[in-house]
């Protein structure tokens, strides 16, 4: 895969916007070019055999000049976080209007494969550890929204079952559909359609 320039700091970021704020034009082709490097991190979850790096990341780079553009300081997050999701929101529309995708998409089902060949899903996305500051920030903002809405969207019997599922919060241990039934005194598939229930719930609240 190409190579991207690495990302500006917080300082330099800060600098840049306010510049763009001014009507420079230069400011907001650094902020673009600065930022390609994000772009192709969100791209990578979404690669599959009819979909190549490069025309994902030619569909994320407008979902990028979009969040860019419509970015407003005082949302208290980072230029990288509100980009992301603009990113991520344009290949979802692209896939929906295309019909790539399935119509539900949950955070355990696979989305795509790595460049091993293994298959990749969003939890693995979230789980993931990378050096690069954009996507290190990525992902713990998401963590923070996903945590977030774990307890604003969920009853607590679906809270349960997710953090048992996919040891959240903090790490804990994972346990398996069956695992989760027997300690609760439930059927798996009773587990199953709970999960999926509160799945589609924050996939829904996540999509707002």
């Amino acid at each position: 895969m190409q190579s991207f320039p690495k990302p500006l700091n917080a300082k330099e970021e800060k600098e840049c916007i306010k510049r763009l704020r001014s009507g420079d034009k230069e400011a907001r082709k650094i902020l673009i070019e600065k930022n390609l490097r994000l772009v192709a991190y969100v791209a990578k979850r979404y690669v599959s055999a009819d979909m190549d790096m490069e025309e994902l990341i030619s569909i994320g780079s407008i979902g990028l000049i979009k969040g860019i553009d419509n970015f407003k300081e005082d949302k208290q997050i980072r230029l990288a976080t509100f980009c992301s999701k603009c990113i991520e929101n344009e290949m979802l529309m692209y896939f929906r209007s295309t019909k790539k995708q399935a119509k539900d998409v949950y955070l355990n089902e696979p989305i795509g494969a790595d460049k091993e060949g293994n298959e990749i899903s969003l939890i693995d996305i979230l789980e993931s550890i990378d050096e690069d500051v954009s996507e290190k920030l990525w992902i713990e903002d998401n963590l923070k929204v996903l945590k977030k809405n774990i307890y604003e969207v969920l009853t607590p019997r679906e809270r349960k079952i997710i953090f048992m599922r996919y040891g959240i919060p903090d790490g804990k241990k994972e346990y398996t559909q069956r695992e989760v039934a027997a300690k609760l005194g439930i059927s798996r598939s009773y587990v199953s359609r709970i999960e999926k229930r509160a799945l589609d719930k924050l996939k829904r609240k996540y999509e707002i």
